[in-house]
């Protein structure tokens, strides 16, 4: 596999209109195919919004009409956007970086629990869904989730993390799908992180992503156990 130079890394400042933003990221990735544009890092924060992954069901949606909702084409199910949480849109070319798309679900997750590591968290995946889980004193919760698609080889959409999120707007849906956990955020398990901090943390930490492309075997990473009647 050839090498390739680091994504650019954009961080965009304030509140980013979600539809704007989808809009943008479209038109690069279409740029990227052309072989007009390389290969970047979006992190944005979004107004409060609900986007809803091809595998949405009508059950998710607790509170129609509380958020704005927006049907996407990533792969999952429905989720929250809002302030205080990190958005992390990565457009990268796997044609050029393995063309496996497990492989990369797998390297975002290693990204992102090395990542909450460096500010002190514990972080893994679960059986009980998909995304990154934590351990909270009420049990297993859910700090981040991955939702991604992918268009001749070139990936979209991305993940999210949870710093200082309102948690009382994920009352408004079954977050991802996945009923009878919590959810968490940065602030709570490491009280002096900022979103600063995080996106620092995901810099310092994106050679965990990049391996995870170009190595023989997805990463491994650590399990958290689900109480039994959760599961």
């Amino acid at each position: 596999m050839e090498t390739l130079p680091d994504p650019i890394w954009r961080p965009f400042p304030g509140l980013s209109d979600y539809a704007e933003t989808v809009s943008a990221m479209e038109a690069h990735v279409s740029a990227m195919m052309s072989g007009n544009v390389g290969e970047e890092i979006w992190l944005v924060e979004h107004p409060p919004v609900l986007t809803a992954g091809t595998s949405t069901t009508a059950g998710d949606l607790l509170q129609p009409g509380r958020f704005p909702i927006h049907d996407v084409g990533r792969g999952g199910r429905i989720t929250y956007h809002g302030p205080g949480q990190r958005v992390v849109y990565p457009m990268l070319d796997l044609g050029k970086r393995g063309r496996d798309v497990r492989r990369y679900v797998a390297g975002l997750e290693a990204w992102a629990i090395a990542a909450l590591g460096e500010l002190g968290i514990e972080a893994g995946i679960s059986d009980a869904g998909t995304g990154i889980w934590v351990q909270t004193r009420t049990g297993l919760a859910k700090i981040g989730a991955i939702g991604v698609r992918v268009r001749r080889w070139i990936s979209f959409h991305g993940l999210s993390l949870n710093v200082s999120t309102d948690l009382g707007h994920f009352s408004a849906i079954v977050p991802c799908g996945i009923a009878g956990h919590g959810v968490a955020r940065v602030v709570d398990l490491a009280p002096l992180a900022t979103m600063q901090a995080l996106d620092e943390a995901l810099s310092h930490n994106l050679p965990v992503l990049m391996h995870s492309l170009s190595a023989s075997a997805p990463p491994r990473i650590k399990t958290l156990e689900a109480a039994s009647d959760c599961r």
